[in-house]
């Protein structure tokens, strides 16, 4: 496993779609793995690839730092309810806002051995997973903010 750069708003392929992953390969195992890697070095709760420069539609989620969580190739199936909360970003270092989200969602993914799956989440596991889930479309959540972006110090900083 290895640590790998995080690439920050300015750097064009944070804005470019992923491409779908069609097998799992040895490398596509230790791009995951770095993932989770890089994401908790960082105190994040989520982590998707084109993050770590790497144009595949993969995200990686652990709210808890207990449950961490592989979306390979995922798809949002359902949300419904609303929520408002405080977002950061590891490619946005020092910053935050408040961004609208479901409050609950139900995703479709595949693990690390393409099993396919059906997850639902609420809450802050909703939020994370639809933050890392626009990134895979080439979104940033600065998009969404409403209001302005707020400073924040690493003790307060929510990031994803």
């Amino acid at each position: 496993m290895a640590l790998r750069n995080i690439r920050e708003m300015g750097d064009p392929i944070l804005n470019k779609p992923c491409k779908e992953v069609k097998e799992i390969t040895p490398r596509i195992k230790d791009l995951v793995e770095d993932m989770f890697e890089t994401m908790y070095d960082a105190q994040g709760v989520g982590l998707a690839a084109p993050q770590v420069g790497i144009l595949k539609r993969i995200a990686v989620v652990d709210v808890t730092g207990e449950d961490p969580l592989i979306f390979i190739n995922p798809t949002i199936l359902e949300s419904d309810g609303e929520q408002e909360g405080s977002e950061g970003c590891l490619s946005i270092p020092g910053k935050a806002g408040i961004v609208k989200r479901p409050y609950h969602v139900k995703v479709s993914a595949y693990d690390i051995n393409m099993n396919y799956f059906e997850l639902e989440a609420e809450e802050f596991l909703a939020r994370a997973i639809c933050h890392e889930f626009d990134h895979l479309d080439g979104h940033l959540y600065v998009e969404k903010v409403i209001g302005e972006l707020q400073d924040v110090t690493d003790e307060e900083e929510e990031a994803e």
